[in-house]
């Protein structure tokens, strides 16, 4: 595969990741038209049943994996296996939470703040010095974060910092990922134990505290297919696909548009507008996730031999 087929898996990836946040804040918009906690299916059992979906996805090709690699886990890989699911779900929830009560566009561009984070993540516990970028970069984005909410702090509304919240449990997951990810070799085995796991705890936990009907799932019937099949399921593996064959930072410059198209995507189907002020704050956001992934790389290959 080529490069440019495999950043164009990736764009896609981004893409399906963005509108996501749509079908996100679709499922709980009551007959009202306003934005409810419990439209029928919760928030928990909500993030449940879409992790349970992408894991049938991604449970075929777990499975032929397993058998191209042979072998077995180590008590050590479970663990590892079952700290990202927890990371995982953990940084579902807030977020889709946080999609309920805060604006699509806010939510797309404070989620993409995991990427500051992760290198903040890896000095703090694996004691990994970041690049010297990372501390203006870091800077750039909560300065951005703030202008999104219309340089405001009052502003700053209970979403918003359920999606920051989730922004931070999406860099311990990534951080984890990917030291669990170099150490066993299997990422869609990896995949499909995370997405279970979560799928298991949203739908248990929603069952006790949210109590959901029947009549609520087949109401959420697309946004589930539509998070669960394509956000978790296809993208995953698009994201896997396309990461094998090009360069880490374009992938994820190229996966962070996901924010992006989530801001589109709320303008063309819930209307929602952003004045100049927030323009502002996203494009700080934006610089600072792309300085962090790409100036590292500038500098490696300005760097005298």
């Amino acid at each position: 595969m080529s490069r440019m087929t495999a950043n164009l898996l990736l764009l896609l990836t981004a893409f399906i990741w963005g509108t996501a946040f749509v079908a996100q804040k679709l499922a709980f918009v009551g007959a009202d038209g306003t934005a409810q906690l419990h439209n029928g299916v919760g928030p928990l059992t909500f993030t449940g049943t879409r992790f349970l979906i992408g894991a049938l996805v991604v449970a075929p090709f777990a499975w032929r994996e397993a058998r191209q690699q042979g072998g077995s886990f180590s008590v050590g890989d479970w663990l590892g296996f079952a700290v990202c699911g927890l990371a995982l779900f953990a940084g579902s929830y807030a977020q889709q939470v946080g999609i309920i009560l805060t604006t699509v566009s806010n939510a797309g561009f404070l989620t993409a703040l995991y990427v500051p984070i992760v290198p903040v993540l890896a000095l703090l516990v694996f004691k990994k010095r970041p690049y010297w970028v990372v501390w203006p970069a870091a800077a750039c984005t909560a300065f951005g974060a703030f202008l999104l909410n219309n340089a405001s702090l009052t502003a700053f509304g209970t979403g918003d910092l359920w999606v920051l919240v989730g922004a931070l449990f999406w860099g311990c997951h990534v951080t984890v990922v990917g030291i669990v990810a170099a150490r066993t070799q299997s990422p869609l085995r990896l995949a499909v134990s995370q997405f279970a796991l979560a799928g298991v705890l949203g739908i248990v936990s929603g069952a006790i505290i949210e109590a959901p009907t029947l009549a609520a799932f087949q109401a959420s019937t697309f946004e589930l297919a539509y998070t669960g099949l394509l956000s978790v399921g296809v993208a995953f593996t698009l994201q896997v696909v396309g990461q094998s064959h090009t360069h880490p930072a374009a992938a994820a410059i190229i996966l962070s548009s996901e924010m992006l198209f989530a801001a589109i995507a709320a303008a063309i189907v819930l209307g929602e507008r952003m004045n100049g002020l927030q323009i502002s704050g996203a494009a700080l956001i934006l610089g600072g996730i792309m300085a962090v992934e790409v100036m590292p790389l500038l500098m490696r290959r300005l760097k005298p031999l």
